[in-house]
């Protein structure tokens, strides 16, 4: 349920709000990275749904520059 609701909020975002929020994600995946490095990550699962989310985000946009030039 938690996932659909995420691509929903995704859908009706722009183009420009898709860009911010992949750079959010982006951001995000970099700090657990350095945390795993250091050894202070707590919830290890947090990488697999920031990885994902890039990816649905990354497909969206996609989607919508794809339905813009046709």
């Amino acid at each position: 349920m938690k996932n659909t609701q995420r691509l929903s909020d995704l859908k009706v975002m722009s183009a420009d709000q898709l860009q911010d929020e992949l750079l959010k994600l982006k951001k995000e995946q970099f700090n657990l990275r350095f945390q795993k490095a250091t050894g202070q990550m707590e919830n290890t699962s947090r990488v697999t749904e920031v990885r994902r989310d890039i990816a649905r985000v990354k497909t969206l946009s996609r989607h919508k520059s794809g339905a813009a030039k046709a």
